[in-house]
C-alpha cells in the first residue's frame, strides 16, 4: 500500500454505494450514498472519494477543477452497472452472426418456459437487435460412425481433435449482410458459431471481416468462454457484445472526473469469479456477480478468524437476499443463469433469492405471503413516502426494529425527510382488518394485533430465507447446523438470530464492517488472472504428458500477465474440468496436494497433485458414488492465477474496563415472546470483551442489528460481533389453523419435496434422472392425500396420489416399517410404464400406522418391451410398454429385494417380440436412489415432527390441503360470476379431438355460492386401439395443472386443489381405459389435450401447440431421445410464446454440438417457423418450430406427435393456428410424409424435417400488427432468481 496515501474500496450497489477508505496511518473512514442523485453528483464512487478527501485533507479538486488523484493510492471497485444493464435490457444494439438455419437458436435456447404455471410466457428479452446468418459450418468426424458419402476438408481442432467444413465461410453474403447492419448504426458483434470453441477457424474469419467493416466491438464466442455447448457460449459472446461497451462507457465516464484520468492510481474491478482485475480488462460477461462477490470474499476472510466451521454468507439488501458459503475455499460454478441469460465463466456460486426488506406483504385466501415482488428503491416501502406498498421494512419498522431517528433523513418526494411510522401503520391497520375478517369468517374468534400481523410476515420472510440456505447445504448431505452464520448487508442484521434459530444454528458473525462488507471484501481480495482451453483428452496416462504441457503454458502465460502488473506474490491454483464419459456431470477439479497423491501416480499427478482422487471425492460427495470402468475425459483446461493482496490487517480495538456498556436509551421491540423495553447500544462505542444480553436493539452507523430474547452478543478483540443464538427444544403452538404458521409450514412441506428431489438427482445414474432431471417427489397424508408436490413435472402433479391411495386400499394393515412399494401399473395411479414409483411409509416413534408416506417417480430409460426406450409409437396393449407393477415389495423388512426385482425386470412381457430391460444397471441404480430419496423425506419429517409434534404436523398438513380448497374455491367463485355475467348460465363446456377423431369432453357446472363445480367428462372417446388411452392418474394431473394456472399465483399443490371439483370419467374410455391397454401415447399426447379441453371450456387462452413431439432415434447399439417445442397459445392480453414446450412438459433440448459430438445426427436447421405457422388475431400464437436432422448412418427413426391433422384452435375470434408435419428427405431427394405415429428405417444422408404445431390466436385480428413471440419486455426488469439452487430448481421446471 502506497503509505501516505488514501486507498478506496467501494461497491456501488442498485440502491447504495459504500465507500471504505483506508487513510495514512491505518484509520478507517467509511460512508454510504445513494447510487443515483443527479441533482447533487453524477457518480457516486467519485463523489465519495471527493467527499472523503476533503474531509481528511481540507483539497478535493485539482487545478483542473476535477478530483485530486495525488493523494489516492488506489481503487478497487465492485458495480452492478452490467447487472443493472442485463436486467433492464439497457445494452448496446448487438448483430449475432449464427450458422444458417440457427437463426432463433438463442431465442429457443433450452425451449424449457420459465415459469410452469404461466399461461402467458414471458421469455426473457434477445440481448441482439438482429441476426446474420453466414453458410458456414463446420462438423465433428466422427470416422468410426460417419458412413455420408462426401468429400469435406478435415480441419484440426485442440487437442488433435478432427472437424469436417461441410461448407466454408461465404463471404460475400457475409459482407453484404454485416454492412447493412452497420449502416444500420450497430458497432457491436457477437460470433457463435457451432463448434468453434474446439475449432475456431470459421468465428476468426468472421470477426476478421466484422473488424474491416468497422465494428467497434467484436466478441467471438470461443474467446468470450471456450467451452462446448453452444448456447450457454452464445449467451455468453451476446452478453459480452452488449455489455462490454455500456460498461466502457462507464468507466470512461467515472475517469473523466478525475485529474489526470486517474493516470498513476491502481484502479482494480472486482469480477464475479471473486477477483480483482485491471479497468481494462474489465468485461462485461465477467462482471455480472461483482459486487456480491465483494461481500463472499470480505465475510470469508474476515469470518474464518473466528471459527473452525463452515461459513454461510447471509447477505439481506433492499430487494433480495444473496445467500453464499465458504469451507476453505471459495465454492465457483462455471455456468449460471441471471435474467434468463446463461453465462458460462467462472462465478462465485452466490443463490439470490427474492426476499429483502422491499419485498412485498400479501394475505391471499388465509395465507400470509411475502414477495417475490418489490417494491424496489421506488417507491419503496410504504414508510419512504412515496406511495409504496407495504413491506418486510415496515413490518420491522412497526416491530420496533427499525428506528427513524438513527436513520438518515433522505425520504419522502424531495428525499429530506425521516422514515414515516405512521404511513406504515395505517397500511398495517388495513392490512389487520382484512385478515381479522377472514379469520372471523372461518370461525376464528382470534384478534390480530398489527403488531402480530407484522411479526407472521417478518416470519414467513424468515422462512423463505431460510430453504435456500437448507437447500445448498442439506441436498449435499451437509448438516446445516454446523456452520456459522456470516451476517451483513443493510437489512440482514435485523433477522440474523431468527435466521439462525430457524436452522439450527448457534453462532452468528457480525463483522465491524457488515454495513458494507461487500466494499471491504474489495480491499481484501487477490488479483485474478484466468486462462482457459477446452480439450477432449481421455484422463490417462497415455495423455498425461500433454496435459501437462498445457497446463504448464497456461501456467507460464498467467504467471507473466500477473508479473507484468508488478505482483511479487502470485499464487497459481490448476484446475481440470472432469466428467465421466457418456455423462454431463462435469465437475471442475483441483488436485489434491502434490506429494499426498491417493490414486496411482502418473508423471501429470506428480507436477500438479492429484486431479484423480479429488475428483473421484468431488463426485462421491455430489453424486453418492463413482462409476466403475468408466473412461474420465477432461473438457477443459485451467489455470487461476492470483496476485497476493497485500492491505494491512485490521487494526485491534480497545478492551473494555466493564463487561456491559453503556445503553443510549430504551425502545419498544416486539418478539415471538412479546413485547420488550430494549435497549439501545452504539456499535462505535463498543470495545473488544464487552457482553450484551437480548433483548437489545445495535444501531451501526449503515445497518441495525437486533439482538432476540435468549441471545447474547460479544465483541472480539478486532470489534467484531459474536452472536449466541439459543436453539434446539419444540416450537410452542398448537394445532389450531395460524394463517401465519400455515405459511410456514407450507414451505417446510414444499422443502421436505425438494429436498427429496436434490437426494435422488445426487444420488441418481441414468441421464433421465440425473442429468434431464425427469422426476419428480412428493410428501402424502395418512391417507394418502397429496401434502406437498414440488412442482417439477405437470404431468406427475396429483398423479402419484392415485399410487400412494391404491397401496393403502391393497396392503391397508400390512405395512410396517422397513417396508418400500415399487408400482407403475396405470390402474394402481401409474402415468405410463417407464414412470417408477417408489413409495415408503413414515413410521413415527410407537405409532402403529404410517403417519405420513413419501415417493419419488422417475423416468426409467427403459424396462424392456417391443422397442428400445420403452416408449413404442405403436404399441396396442400395455404388455407390449414393459414391465408392470401394481404393488411390488422392493425393500421388506428394510432389505432390498434384488434377486426378484432383477427377475421381474429381465423377465419379457407375454407380447410378442418383447423383450426385458435393456439396461438392468441403470434400472437398479435409479431404484436404490429413489429409495435414498425416500428416506431422506422420512428423516426430514422426523426433524419437523420433533420441532412441532406429531399433532401440531398433520394438523398443519390437513390445514394447508384446505387452504388449497379455499383458492381453488375463490377462484371457481370468481369465473362463476363472470361466467354467468357473461353468458347468463355457469355451465361451461367444450370438445376437443385428437389427430384420429377420439373426442375428449367436459361439461363444467360451477356453483358461484359454494365455490364447487362438476367437472363431466362424459362423451369422451372409448378406448382406442393405439397407445394414446390416458390413464385416470393423467386427466386428474392435467385438471390439478389447469386450476393452478387459472388460481394465478403459488397454491400449495396437493389434494385440497381438487377437494372443491366432482370428478366423473367414464369407465374404458380414453381418460380411463381397461387395465391392458398401452398408455404410452397418453401420458405424452393425450394430456395436451386434456389441458386444451379444460382451458377451452373455461375460455382462458387459446390451444398451444397440443403436443410434445416425441422423436426416439437409434440402433441396436445406441439410443437418443428427444421432445421438441412449438408455439403457445395466445390470451386476453398477451402474444403466444413461440419455440417453447407448454403444459404438460417442459423438458430441455441437447445442446447442438452435444448432440453431434455424441451421435451420429448432423442438427441443419433449428429455428421458429416462418410460414405464419402461429394463428392470427388480435393476440397472435406463437410459431412452432423446423428442425432437421442429417443422420450419419443407417438408424431407426421413432415418432410419437399429435395435431399433425387437426389445428390447434383459435378463441374469441383468434384464428387457429397450423398443424405440424413430419417429413423425410430421401439422400436421392424424395420426400415421403410420416404419419403422426410411425416407425421408420432410414439411410445415411436421409433428412428427417419436422416442423411442430403453431399456438392459437386470440380475438378479432386486425388490432395486432406483429407475432408476438412472447418475449418479456417488463417481465426482465423484474427482480430475478440466480444461483445454483436457482439453477437446479429451474432444471427440474424444465423436465
Amino acid at each position: 500500500m502506497s503509505g501516505n496515501k488514501y486507498c478506496f474500496a467501494i461497491d456501488r450497489g442498485g440502491t447504495f454505494t459504500d465507500v471504505l477508505c483506508i487513510c495514512p496511518g491505518g484509520k478507517v473512514r467509511t460512508m454510504k450514498l445513494l447510487s443515483e442523485d443527479p441533482e447533487r453528483y453524477s457518480d457516486a464512487p467519485r463523489e465519495g472519494i471527493r467527499r472523503i478527501l476533503k474531509e481528511e485533507t481540507g483539497e478535493d479538486l485539482a487545478p483542473s477543477g476535477l478530483v485530486d488523484t495525488s493523494k489516492i493510492g488506489w481503487v478497487r471497485m465492485g458495480t452492478t452497472v452490467a447487472t443493472n444493464a442485463l436486467l433492464e435490457r439497457k445494452g448496446d444494439p448487438v448483430v449475432l452472426v449464427v450458422n444458417s438455419g440457427f437463426r432463433d437458436l438463442l431465442y429457443i435456447g433450452n425451449q424449457a418456459r420459465p415459469k410452469i404455471f404461466d399461461l402467458n410466457i414471458r421469455k426473457p428479452a434477445n440481448l441482439y437487435q438482429s441476426v446474420v446468418e453466414v453458410d458456414c459450418r463446420i462438423v465433428p468426424q466422427q470416422p468410426d460412425r460417419c458412413e455420408l458419402k462426401q468429400s469435406w476438408k478435415v480441419l484440426e481442432g485442440v487437442a488433435g481433435t478432427k472437424y469436417l467444413e461441410v461448407h466454408p465461410v461465404d463471404e460475400v453474403a457475409l459482407r453484404s449482410s454485416l454492412s447493412a447492419a452497420r449502416e444500420q448504426g450497430v458497432s457491436s458483434v457477437a460470433v457463435v458459431l457451432a463448434h468453434s470453441y474446439a475449432c475456431p477457424e470459421h468465428e476468426l474469419r468472421v470477426g476478421a471481416i466484422a473488424r474491416e467493416l468497422g465494428f467497434s466491438h467484436v466478441t467471438l464466442s470461443h474467446e468470450a468462454m471456450p467451452m462446448c455447448r453452444v448456447v450457454a457460449r452464445g449467451y455468453t459472446a451476446c452478453a459480452e457484445a452488449y455489455l462490454t461497451p455500456h460498461v466502457d462507457r462507464y468507466l470512461a465516464s467515472f475517469k473523466s472526473g478525475f485529474d489526470k484520468q486517474l493516470e498513476g492510481v491502481d484502479v482494480l474491478f472486482m469480477q464475479s469469479d471473486g477477483g480483482l482485475t485491471n479497468m481494462e480488462n474489465f468485461r462485461g460477461a465477467r462482471a455480472i456477480l461483482s459486487g456480491p462477490a465483494g461481500g463472499v470474499v470480505g465475510y470469508a476472510l474476515t469470518g474464518a478468524r473466528e471459527t473452525e466451521l463452515p461459513l454461510i454468507g447471509f447477505d439481506m439488501g433492499g430487494t433480495s437476499t444473496d445467500v453464499s458459503r465458504y469451507a476453505g475455499s471459495y465454492e465457483h460454478v462455471i455456468e449460471s443463469t441471471t435474467a434468463g441469460v446463461t453465462i458460462q465463466a467462472p462465478q462465485l456460486d452466490i443463490n439470490t433469492v427474492a426476499a429483502g426488506g422491499g419485498s412485498r406483504l400479501f394475505f391471499r385466501s388465509g395465507i400470509f405471503v411475502v414477495g417475490p415482488e418489490s417494491a424496489g428503491s421506488h417507491p419503496g416501502p410504504a414508510c419512504y413516502k412515496k406511495g409504496g406498498p407495504l413491506t418486510v421494512t415496515d413490518a420491522n419498522l412497526i416491530l420496533g426494529r427499525i428506528l427513524p431517528q438513527y436513520f438518515p433523513k433522505i425520504f419522502g418526494p424531495k428525499e429530506n425527510e425521516p422514515l414515516d411510522h405512521e404511513i406504515a401503520r395505517s397500511k398495517f391497520v388495513q392490512l389487520q382488518a382484512e385478515i381479522n375478517s377472514h379469520l372471523k369468517a372461518s370461525g376464528d374468534d382470534r384478534v390480530l394485533s398489527i403488531e402480530q400481523v407484522a411479526l407472521g410476515f417478518i416470519r414467513v420472510a424468515n422462512e423463505t430465507m431460510c430453504r435456500p440456505i437448507r437447500a445448498l447445504t442439506q441436498s449435499r448431505g451437509l448438516d446445516t447446523a454446523n456452520h456459522v452464520l456470516s451476517c451483513f448487508g443493510g437489512a440482514g442484521g435485523q433477522h440474523a438470530c431468527a435466521i439462525a434459530r430457524n436452522l439450527g444454528i448457534s453462532k452468528v458473525v457480525v463483522h465491524k464492517y457488515a454495513g458494507i462488507l461487500s466494499a471491504y471484501g474489495m480491499a481484501l481480495a487477490d488479483v485474478v488472472q484466468e486462462l482457459q482451453e477446452p480439450s477432449g483428452l481421455e484422463f490417462s496416462d497415455v495423455n498425461a504428458q500433454q496435459l501437462k504441457e498445457r497446463l504448464d503454458a497456461l501456467s507460464q502465460q498467467c504467471h507473466a500477465k500477473l508479473a507484468q502488473q508488478g505482483f511479487r506474490k502470485i499464487e497459481l491454483e490448476p484446475f481440470l474440468h472432469l466428467r465421466y464419459e457418456g455423462t454431463d456431470g462435469a465437475l471442475m477439479v483441483a488436485p489434491s496436494a502434490a506429494g499426498k497423491q491417493t490414486s496411482a501416480p502418473s508423471p501429470l499427478l506428480s507436477a500438479y497433485g492429484d486431479f484423480h482422487a479429488t475428483f473421484l471425492e468431488r463426485y462421491r460427495t455430489e453424486f453418492g458414488f463413482v462409476l466403475q470402468n468408466r473412461r474420465i475425459i477432461v473438457d477443459d483446461i485451467r489455470i487461476r492465477g492470483l496476485g497476493k493482496n497485500e492491505t494491512p490487517p485490521e487494526s485491534k480495538v480497545k478492551d473494555a474496563s466493564e463487561a456491559t456498556p453503556p445503553a443510549e436509551g430504551t425502545t419498544r421491540v416486539h418478539f415471538d415472546q412479546g413485547g420488550f423495553d430494549a435497549p439501545i447500544y452504539l456499535t462505535k462505542n463498543l470495545l473488544a470483551g464487552h457482553k450484551i444480553s437480548g433483548p437489545a436493539v445495535l444501531i451501526d452507523q449503515l445497518s441495525t442489528i437486533v439482538v432476540e430474547p435468549e441471545c447474547g452478543v460479544q465483541v472480539t478483540p478486532f470489534g467484531d460481533l459474536i452472536m449466541n443464538v439459543k436453539t434446539g427444544g419444540k416450537h410452542g403452538i398448537n394445532a389450531e389453523l395460524d394463517p401465519v404458521h400455515l405459511s410456514i409450514f407450507s414451505h417446510r412441506f414444499m422443502s421436505i419435496a425438494e429436498q427429496m428431489g436434490r437426494v435422488l438427482q445426487r444420488t441418481s445414474i441414468s441421464t433421465n434422472i440425473k442429468e434431464r432431471l425427469d422426476f419428480s417427489c412428493a410428501l402424502f397424508g395418512p391417507d394418502g392425500g397429496l401434502v406437498s408436490n414440488a412442482p417439477h413435472i405437470p404431468v406427475h402433479l396429483g398423479a402419484m396420489q392415485e399410487t400412494v391411495q391404491y397401496q393403502l386400499r391393497v396392503r391397508g394393515e400390512t405395512l410396517k416399517n422397513g417396508d418400500v412399494i415399487l408400482a407403475n401399473h396405470p390402474s394402481a395411479g401409474g402415468s405410463h410404464l417407464p414412470d417408477l414409483t417408489v413409495i415408503t411409509p413414515v413410521f413415527y416413534e410407537s405409532h402403529p400406522r404410517p403417519v405420513f408416506f413419501v415417493a419419488s417417480r422417475g423416468h426409467h430409460a427403459d424396462i424392456g418391451g417391443i422397442t428400445p426406450g420403452s416408449m413404442p409409437p405403436h404399441s396396442t396393449s400395455l404388455a407390449q410398454e414393459g414391465a408392470a407393477f401394481k404393488s411390488f415389495l422392493i425393500v421388506e423388512n428394510g432389505l432390498f429385494q434384488e434377486q426378484q426385482i432383477v427377475e421381474r425386470l429381465t423377465t419379457p412381457t407375454a407380447a410378442k417380440g418383447a423383450v426385458g430391460t435393456r439396461n438392468l444397471s441403470d434400472n437398479l441404480s435409479d431404484l436404490k436412489a429413489q429409495i435414498a430419496a425416500n428416506h431422506k423425506g422420512i428423516q426430514l419429517v422426523a426433524e419437523l415432527i420433533d420441532s412441532y409434534g406429531l399433532d401440531v404436523v398433520q394438523a398443519y398438513m390437513s390445514h394447508i390441503q384446505k387452504n388449497a380448497e379455499l383458492a381453488v374455491r375463490d377462484m371457481l367463485r370468481q369465473i362463476g360470476r363472470d361466467t354467468l355475467a357473461r353468458t347468463g348460465s355457469t355451465v361451461l363446456e367444450a370438445r376437443e379431438f385428437m389427430d384420429d377423431g377420439s373426442p375428449i369432453a367436459l361439461k363444467v357446472t360451477i356453483d358461484a355460492e359454494l365455490g364447487s363445480a362438476l367437472c363431466d367428462f362424459t362423451g369422451s372417446g372409448v378406448e382406442v386401439w393405439g397407445n394414446c388411452n390416458a390413464p385416470r392418474a393423467i386427466t386428474l394431473s392435467a385438471l390439478i395443472y389447469c386450476l393452478r394456472c387459472m388460481v394465478g399465483h403459488d397454491v400449495p399443490l396437493n389434494q385440497g386443489c381438487l377437494a372443491p371439483i366432482q370428478v366423473i370419467i367414464p369407465k374404458n374410455s380414453i381418460l380411463d381405459p381397461s387395465e391392458g391397454a398401452a398408455v404410452v401415447g397418453g401420458n405424452v399426447q393425450t394430456s395436451q389435450r386434456i389441458v386444451d379441453t379444460v382451458l377451452k371450456a373455461f375460455g382462458v387462452c387459446a390451444a398451444s401447440q397440443g403436443c410434445m413431439n416425441n422423436i426416439t432415434i437409434g440402433d441396436d447399439t445406441w439410443g437418443y431421445y428427444e421432445t421438441v417445442a412449438g408455439g403457445a397459445g395466445a390470451g386476453p392480453g398477451w402474444h403466444g410464446a413461440g419455440g417453447v414446450h407448454t403444459h404438460m412438459t417442459n423438458t430441455r433440448i441437447t445442446d447442438p454440438e452435444i448432440l453431434e459430438l455424441r451421435y451420429p445426427m448432423i442438427l441443419k436447421r433449428f429455428c421458429l417457423r416462418t410460414d405464419g405457422s402461429g394463428g392470427r388475431g388480435q393476440f397472435n400464437g406463437g410459431e412452432g418450430v423446423e428442425r432437421d436432422l442429417l443422420f450419419r448412418k443407417p438408424v431407426t427413426l421413432s415418432v410419437l406427435t399429435e395435431r399433425r391433422t387437426l389445428q390447434p384452435y383459435g378463441l374469441a375470434g383468434g384464428e387457429s393456428a397450423k398443424s405440424g408435419r413430419n417429413l423425410v428427405v430421401k439422400h436421392d431427394g424424395r420426400v415421403i410424409a410420416l404419419a403422426g405415429k410411425t416407425c421408420i428405417d432410414v439411410e445415411a444422408g436421409d433428412t428427417f424435417a419436422m416442423k411442430t404445431p403453431g399456438g392459437g390466436g386470440f380475438g378479432p385480428s386486425g388490432d395486432s400488427s406483429k407475432t408476438g413471440k412472447g418475449v418479456d419486455q417488463e417481465g426482465s426488469k423484474r427482480f430475478v432468481e440466480r444461483g445454483t439452487v436457482f439453477n437446479y430448481l429451474q432444471a427440474q421446471e424444465s423436465a
